[in-house]
């Protein structure tokens, strides 16, 4: 056995730098992508940009870790703390690019969006001409985690096609497509109406890979000149206006995504009932002070003025016929007095 070379205690130890997979925190891709910045794989394109920064140094891997306190920039704007995950729909025109930038300079999607909003990322996308529901969020994880076709969800779409196609030409694509080589899923189509050169068509499918609606129905010689998507799993687009954008209650989505991911509770604050607003309460409100008023309450009462006595009634004395309650020890008489049952020979009228 070689000899192993003693260490000199005199020397200091030398401790070896903590491994990133040591580090307490989350990993900079999943900590932004739940802050909204984007999803994991734009973050970590980001980080390949160069564009993300953490204590004013430049990352250059993804694994770094964060715990939040940390001073994080991208594209050196600062990033603000993660919030309860929340989810808007929102009716896309046709025209808008579902991006956050567009390297053609055409306008986007989020340019459109309200200006109260937060930083939020689309559930999916539908191209430039295509028009309806789309789902936003703060949190990458939850687009994340609904767009992946093991979540279940379908989309449901209105197309209008050019050219003309029977119900049985529509069920050959339940057994789905090729696009790009790659196999679709089970596409569900049902014919609505022909209205001249042109069918509504209503579509449901599970993947929502690019395209897939319009290059599904191309296969049946149907060009598509209107796509509008109606809903994406239980969310509908009902009746919202385009351009609008709704968001979804937070007891509403921890029923329907709380199994995805950890929705907390809101805080909630109970307001204080209002002094005053009640016959009860009106004890409490401040009146003015009165020196000459006494301190206490009832008989118990000290000082002050007394009260003045309630005026005597004005009512008549009621005039009493007779004697009502007669003398000591005899006879009631009067109009209260019992009628007579004396002995005979007595009595009025009796001689």
């Amino acid at each position: 056995m070689p000899d192993m070379q003693k260490r000199d205690p005199s020397k200091p130890k030398v401790q070896s730098k903590p491994k990133l997979a040591d580090k307490p925190g989350d990993r900079i891709a999943k900590f932004l992508a739940r802050v909204g910045v984007g999803s994991r794989r734009d973050v970590e394109r980001m980080i390949e940009d160069g564009r993300v920064k953490v204590n004013g140094k430049v990352l250059n891997t993804p694994a770094f870790k964060v715990t939040g306190k940390e001073k994080i920039l991208v594209d050196n704007a600062p990033v603000e703390e993660p919030d309860i995950p929340r989810m808007w729909r929102y009716h896309k025109p046709d025209g808008l690019v579902t991006s956050h930038k567009d390297e053609q300079g055409r306008r986007t999607m989020f340019e459109a969006l309200p200006t109260d909003m937060p930083r939020v990322i689309s559930v999916g996308r539908l191209d430039l001409t295509s028009e309806g529901l789309i789902l936003l969020t703060n949190d990458g994880e939850l687009a994340r985690a609904l767009e992946l076709p093991s979540t279940g969800w379908s989309r449901r779409y209105r197309a209008r096609a050019y050219g003309k196609v029977t119900q049985e030409q529509l069920d050959t694509l339940k057994k789905g497509v090729v696009i790009d080589g790659i196999p679709t899923g089970e596409i569900i189509a049902a014919l609505d109406r022909q209205q001249g050169d042109n069918a509504w068509i209503n579509v449901t499918l599970h993947d929502g890979k690019n395209r897939e609606v319009r290059r599904a129905l191309e296969t049946l010689d149907l060009k598509v000149n209107r796509l509008i998507r109606v809903s994406f799993g239980p969310y509908m687009l009902g009746d919202l206006g385009k351009g609008a954008c709704e968001e979804i209650k937070t007891r509403v989505l921890r029923d329907q995504v709380g199994h995805l991911i950890d929705i907390p509770e809101e805080k909630t604050t109970t307001r204080k009932p209002k002094r005053g607003s009640h016959a009860s309460a009106k004890r409490f409100q401040e009146k003015p002070k009165d020196e000459n008023a006494p301190k206490g309450r009832g008989k118990f009462a000290k000082g002050g003025a007394k009260p003045a006595s309630k005026p005597k009634s004005k009512r008549p004395a009621k005039k009493v016929v007779g004697n009502a309650y007669g003398k000591p020890g005899g006879k009631t008489s009067g109009k209260y007095a019992p009628r007579s049952h004396g002995k005979s020979g007595q009595g009025k009228g009796k001689t």
